[in-house]
């Protein structure tokens, strides 16, 4: 039986390093499990089918954005209930999410297999990709269940301070991944389809193994399904909306980014499209190290720990100092290496190492952002931790990039978007050090 930490005791650097690193592995499986079926897709099936998937995961996206925020309420929820050691809080909250997540992922994936096609049409989908963007779309939201309740059963272990259970379920999904889209795509000759079915095999055998196990193992206090006191549906949608807004946010963030990017023409675009692929992976240790953060913080925020508190968040960003600058050092010597993974094309390359030069040096500032607003977050103070989102991609990181890049051309691009991490990261800071998060109380009595 895996280990579940009581993060209100002990030595807390420790704990951080066998916490972090399976969320590290597993946020890195699910980012492999994506280039995999695109991997599978552009090879087997060509261009068109791949860019059908890529039009049908932007929806997709928008609905595991929804799934993520009301994931973070779950992890801030369960977190503080099991830092006051409330077993019947804990069981009474974990209904509630069961239910409430049941209702919405039936709910959605109703809406969205009869939609599809209209939700299709709002993003412009060329004609000659509509029928297998349908069909891919079609048949995830069929199966738009699992992916709730695996996402869900993870941060439900978070919550409770197993982070190595969650990666089990992960890895099975990725490995059946792995097998069944060629199986279905080509050896059944399923075409788009077969990687629709595939996708949605593996997160169902990824869910029902974690519920088996979990069952089976006793790790959490799952009952027979009621219905959940008001109370605790309005709790979660206050702390699950504004959560979903932040991905929203940022994911509209991204895309006035690369509307900057793509004045500079395609050279530039290409460049900074292999350069966001290498900043996937290389933020991971920093949103794992936040994850971590949440969950370690949230059961002491349960027992009103504050200097617990501010220690974790010390040890998080000194954590996060020392693994983004050693990261950022090998970008430097190295990061041209990663862009030719992507790219051949000599100005394409040019940028991108360019790019990845300056930006490495200001990751360990983003990794603060993620670390201070993890504190946050895990208080339940979900929209301040919006209004630092908003603050930080409207106010400091679009306008910043697009004026760098009027006054030193496409340089100015890294140097913006630089500038605003570091600025950005103060932002956190301060509110962190003077906000009121610490007088939030989600549950209005002891009996919650």
């Amino acid at each position: 039986m895996t280990r579940q930490y009581d993060f209100t005791e002990g030595n807390i650097l420790k704990q951080l390093f066998h916490f972090s690193w399976p969320i590290l592995l597993t946020n890195l499986l699910q980012t492999s499990y994506q280039f995999i079926d695109s991997l599978w897709v552009g090879n087997l099936l060509g261009a068109t089918a791949l860019g059908a998937i890529g039009i049908s995961s932007t929806i997709l996206f928008t609905v595991l954005a929804f799934i993520i925020g009301l994931n973070n309420a779950a992890l801030t929820i369960l977190s503080q209930q099991k830092g006051k050691q409330n077993d019947d809080g804990l069981k009474r909250y974990l209904n509630a999410f069961v239910v409430l997540m049941t209702s919405l992922a039936v709910l959605l994936g109703v809406i969205g297999f009869f939609f599809a096609e209209q939700l299709l049409n709002l993003l412009g989908t060329p004609e000659t990709m509509m029928q297998d963007a349908k069909a891919y779309l079609q048949i995830n939201f069929m199966g738009i269940l699992f992916l709730f309740g695996y996402n869900f059963i993870s941060t439900v272990m978070r919550a409770l301070g197993d982070s190595k259970t969650p990666l089990r379920f992960v890895t099975v999904a990725v490995v059946a991944n792995v097998i069944l889209d060629p199986l279905f795509i080509s050896v059944f000759d399923w075409g788009i389809q077969g990687a629709g079915y595939a996708t949605i095999v593996s997160q169902g055998l990824a869910f029902l193994y974690g519920f088996y196990y979990m069952r089976r193992e006793r790790l959490a206090p799952f009952t027979v399904p009621t219905v959940p006191a008001l109370k605790d549906i309005r709790l979660i949608f206050h702390l699950g909306i504004p959560s979903g807004l932040q991905m929203a946010v940022i994911s509209a963030g991204s895309a006035a980014i690369m509307s900057v990017v793509t004045s500079f023409g395609g050279p530039v675009v290409a460049g900074f499209t292999s350069a966001q692929r290498l900043d996937s992976i290389i933020m991971l240790p920093a949103q794992a190290l936040s994850t971590a953060i949440t969950s370690m913080a949230g059961q002491n925020i349960g027992v009103r720990n504050w200097k617990r508190v501010d220690k974790i968040a010390k040890y998080g960003v000194l954590f996060n100092f020392v693994i983004m600058v050693t990261i950022g050092i090998f970008i430097i010597l190295f990061g041209e290496y990663g862009i030719k993974l992507f790219t051949r094309d000599a100005a394409s390359v040019d940028f991108g190492a360019r790019y990845l030069s300056i930006i490495a040096l200001c990751y360990p500032f983003l990794g603060i952002n993620f670390i201070l607003n993890g504190v946050v977050r895990a208080a339940g103070a979900m929209y301040q931790v919006l209004i630092l989102n908003l603050l930080s991609f409207w106010v400091l990181r679009y306008p910043l990039t697009w004026l760098f890049s009027r006054w030193f051309g496409d340089t100015g691009i890294a140097m913006g978007m630089g500038v605003s991490f570091m600025i950005s990261s103060i932002f956190a800071f301060l509110y962190y050090r003077y906000g009121k998060f610490r007088e939030k109380d989600l549950f209005e009595s002891k009996d919650n």
